[in-house]
């Protein structure tokens, strides 16, 4: 508790990853005090998603040693490998903050956590009309975002995307969407055949034999995914990585057609803002587009399934296996 005669802190729970596929919720405190002084807000928790790219490599303690301090999240506690708690998908309520605020449904960089105190900068109101159900989607919204603003597709561009995570699968709706343009989705579970038709994008379980693509995103996290990319890509085509390999080497034939058909390789990561966008957008305005996107109703669709918080350690543990076919998890608060 705080001080006599102070108000009486928050209790809450959080959800911290303890070792090698093992978590559990921790209690925690949130302080309710000198808020107005500070400029901070308090939230409860409503939902968060697990990011399951990210999510599991940290969950199966394969963050390199070379990668911990980037590795870090906005409000993570604890160093990798263990203990620690994150994550970056939350939806909640504003208990306490401006009178501006109180009581609106916001997305924040948190872990999953029942309760939490946090700068007012580091909440983005929901616009109105986004459940707050779907909003858990606004990570990865974001980081497809980046992705194309970093692929720069342009009308009419022939463009494969492989790999149908929930990125994945955001990223090829969003070209889809760019007129004029031929977009195929590369995955070799069928399962992804029914969502993608839904989200209007032509998938196949692998390459369709050409090798005229405009642009082609990689986001599968599969290192041969990427030796497939370099085979569609036309002459002077954009190739953009988005998997992130943790610490697992990825041998490419950078020999054959690469050099000349003059390909471009690509990095993007959602942690820096695309160069052709840097100069004009931030990384809060950047996070308000990714909520307006998510206004589509059809992207309920990347939502698989859910669990209570109180679920969440066991939860964790098959989402994240490899084989687990969940696109987006839902925790409920």
């Amino acid at each position: 508790m705080a001080e006599t005669g102070a108000r009486p802190d928050y209790q809450g729970r959080a959800f911290w990853v303890t070792g090698y596929r093992r978590g559990e919720l921790r209690p925690v405190q949130v302080s309710r005090q000198q808020l107005a002084e500070t400029g901070d807000v308090i939230v409860e928790t409503l939902y968060s998603g697990i990011s399951r790219g990210t999510e599991s490599l940290v969950f199966h303690g394969r963050v390199p040693e070379s990668e911990h301090a980037r590795m870090r999240c906005p409000f993570q506690e604890g160093d990798f490998p263990f203990p620690v708690k994150y994550g970056y998908a939350n939806v909640g309520r504003v208990l306490e903050g401006p009178s501006s605020l109180k009581n609106r449904v916001v997305f924040s960089l948190f872990p999953h956590q029942t309760c939490f105190r946090v700068p007012e900068s580091a909440v983005v109101p929901l616009p109105e009309g986004l459940p707050p159900e779907r909003a858990v989607l606004a990570a990865n919204m974001e980081t497809a975002v980046n992705a194309l603003w970093d692929a720069t597709p342009r009308v009419g561009d022939r463009v494969a995307v492989i790999g149908c995570g929930v990125v994945g699968c955001l990223v090829a709706w969003m070209a889809r969407r760019i007129p004029g343009t031929r977009v195929l989705a590369i995955d070799p579970d069928p399962d992804k055949a029914a969502i993608l038709e839904q989200l209007g994008v032509h998938w196949r379980a692998e390459s369709d034999g050409r090798d005229d693509y405009d642009l082609v995103i990689h986001a599968s996290g599969h290192p041969d995914g990427l030796e497939t990319a370099l085979g569609l890509a036309g002459v002077e085509a954009r190739i953009v990585e988005m998997s992130w390999y943790g610490d697992r080497p990825v041998p490419l034939s950078l020999g054959s057609a690469f050099h000349s058909r003059r390909l471009s390789l690509i990095a993007s990561q959602v942690g820096r803002i695309a160069p052709v966008q840097s100069a004009r957008w931030n990384h809060r305005e950047r996070m308000a587009l990714a909520l307006k996107l998510l206004q589509a109703p059809e992207l309920d669709v990347l939502i698989h399934s859910e669990c209570r918080l109180t679920d969440l350690p066991s939860a964790m543990a098959s989402v994240t296996t490899a084989d687990s076919g969940v696109l987006c998890h839902r925790v409920i608060y």
